[in-house]
């Protein structure tokens, strides 16, 4: 049995009340997976959270970081915007850190009810996808090259 994973989750403050539900749903499905999280690090908005996340990954205590947030459509296309760039460079600091970070951000495209319908499902599955390559990045550390193909699950 690997070590217990220990998460850092990056929240943004805009649409508050949908955050705030996604915080609390992560920090429960956390505990419900046996992860720990070390770190909460609010971000003014989700376009911030490259930011946080660039703090937080490198902290030698954390070893996967999820990103939740709501990026809701207004009446231009801005939300695109914002939702397409922070995305592209959160994978980008999970490949170039070797850490896991997720998504666990709403939109582009949603609306604030269709955001508050899926606050609780994107949150529990980003948490999901941190913990499982977390856990599977330690598996993979752990083991030792032995001539044979290793599966990693």
């Amino acid at each position: 049995m690997t070590e217990r994973v220990r998460l850092a989750i990056v929240v943004s403050e805009f649409n508050f009340d949908i955050t705030r539900i996604m915080l609390e749903k992560a920090l429960d499905h956390a505990k419900f997976l046996d992860a720990e999280v070390s770190v909460v690090y609010r971000v003014p908005g989700t376009y911030d959270a490259p930011y946080g996340v660039m703090e937080v990954i490198k902290l030698d205590y954390v070893d996967a970081v999820v990103v939740l947030g709501a990026v809701i459509q207004g009446e231009t296309r801005h939300d695109e915007v914002v939702a397409h760039q922070a995305a592209r460079k959160l994978l980008d600091l999970g490949v170039q850190y070797g850490k896991p970070v997720t998504l666990g951000v709403i939109g582009p495209g949603a609306s604030r009810i269709q955001a508050l319908e899926r606050a609780e499902e994107y949150a529990r599955r980003a948490v999901e996808a941190a913990v499982k390559l977390a856990r599977r990045r330690k598996i993979l550390q752990a083991t030792r090259y032995e001539g044979r193909t290793i599966y990693v699950e």
